[in-house]
């Protein structure tokens, strides 16, 4: 038998080989060429790009290429090793909308293969059109990120493939029991499961699965990459001095490490860069955290209160109740960045040049902002060496795509730079001197969350 929700694997003969299972269209509204119903390709049109995305080899035992093998063991689970069969039942569960409580939203609604495992909006829609209050990030490299979520409230890819099921907002099953009641009478998914974990379908068989599946998503192999191994000419001459501005006069490398043996980009910490609370008081939102977290401390809760609502803006404080940690956010990957905007937790910056921008002016001040966060003072030409190298960051696998954002980014950028400050960028006037003066920073500019 085949689950009806059917996900896999046209296209994909290594893995359907490995595992025993082709998989046939999914059985929703308007069938396999249809689009989500929240802006998502149709699953079919999913399923093509990661069969050329990934290749044959996506289940290779051992580590992704570029990535140290030992590194990779230890990112793994002890109970939850790398086979085909896993693979190829978390990819299923990854494109299943029956784990939502409306069956319309999988994984895959807001981290869609044809958009570069995000969904390009500002903030994701759930079920019933409800909207979060983050951006998705996308699941290219989330494998190798020290902690999941832009707080960080999950300490692997199990641990988060488990929390959007059950978030009111996102997938909205009231309980793991629900969840699996979906599809545990499905006998396809009975004999997936007894193949992949030789038990019945359960909530922990359907979060290593995804987090499994989610593992082979490794894009690693970039012009940067090619530039780092001596090949002068991999990037341009501006990426080149964007890349000596980005360990030096612009202090990217102070949070974004990058190098051969982190290849990342991020320091997997946690800062306040002066991105949060544009509309709130801070400690009022802290207050109102702690009251709500004393009552019910349940990672159920804490999930629903960091999508759902105001207190959203707290960040890193939510998980830790940290005062140092009000407003901070983890910093975020640089890999593929050039692709997969737009950009901030709450998806408020639209290009790369309103991200240097935000950094030049030393951020929105306020009381918790990040220590390192100061005045760049960078001239126009600098800004663009940044944003040049930034995009030789993208996999080679997505060469035209990250060339088509680069122009739409620049041409947006000729016209509306939103977060453009020379006052504050060439320190003419310091923020906190707006602030005690009582003018408050600008709010963050609205933009129309289209995928």
């Amino acid at each position: 038998m085949i689950p009806r929700s059917g996900l896999l694997i046209l296209g994909l003969g290594a893995i359907a080989a490995a595992s025993g299972w082709v998989l046939a269209a999914p059985d929703t509204p308007g069938g396999a060429a249809a689009g989500d119903l929240h802006g998502a390709a149709a699953p079919d049109a999913q399923m093509e790009a990661l069969g050329k995305l990934l290749g044959a080899d996506a289940t290779a035992p051992g580590a992704p290429a570029h990535v140290d093998d030992a590194i990779w063991r230890a990112l793994i689970r002890d109970d939850n090793a790398m086979t085909p069969e896993r693979v190829a039942l978390g990819r299923a569960l990854y494109f299943e909308r029956r784990l939502s409580a409306d069956g319309t939203v999988s994984c895959a609604t807001c981290h869609d293969a044809t958009r570069h495992f995000t969904d390009k909006r500002n903030v994701s829609e759930g079920i019933r059109g409800q909207l979060g209050r983050r951006n998705a990030p996308t699941t290219m490299n989330a494998a190798l990120l020290r902690v999941q979520f832009w707080d960080g409230r999950s300490k692997d890819l199990e641990e988060q493939a488990g929390q959007p099921i059950l978030n009111p907002v996102e997938m909205g099953q009231p309980s793991r029991e629900a969840a699996v009641a979906t599809i545990k009478d499905d006998p396809g998914y009975q004999e997936m499961f007894r193949k992949a974990y030789g038990e019945p379908v359960t909530y922990a068989g359907i979060e290593r699965a995804i987090a499994s599946f989610e593992r082979t998503l490794i894009f690693l192999d970039a012009p940067f990459d090619r530039f780092l191994r001596g090949d002068a000419d991999a990037i341009s001459p501006d990426a080149r001095a964007g890349w000596a501005l980005f360990n030096g006069k612009a202090r990217c490398a102070s949070c974004h490490t990058l190098n051969v043996t982190l290849p990342l980009g991020t320091d997997n910490r946690f800062h306040n860069i002066g991105v949060a609370a544009h509309a709130h008081d801070f400690e009022a939102l802290a207050k109102q955290a702690l009251a709500a977290l004393s009552a019910d401390a349940s990672m159920e809760k804490l999930d629903a209160l960091a999508v759902a609502t105001d207190l959203s803006e707290l960040g890193r404080f939510m998980v830790t109740r940290n005062y140092s940690d009000i407003g901070a956010f983890k910093t975020s990957q640089l890999r593929n960045v050039g692709v997969t905007g737009p950009y901030m937790h709450d998806g408020s910056m639209q290009t790369l040049w309103d991200v240097v921008d935000h950094y030049n002016k030393g951020g929105e001040d306020n009381r918790y902002l990040d220590g390192g966060i100061e005045a760049l003072a960078l001239s126009e030409q600098e800004i663009d060496q940044v944003v040049a190298f930034l995009f030789t960051l993208t996999d080679d696998r997505f060469a035209g795509d990250n060339a088509a954002a680069m122009t739409t980014q620049r041409d947006r950028a000729m016209t509306t730079r939103p977060f453009r400050d020379e006052a504050l960028a060439q320190r003419k006037v310091l923020g906190f001197e707006r602030r005690v003066e009582g003018a408050a920073p600008a709010p963050a500019p609205k933009q129309e969350n289209t995928p």
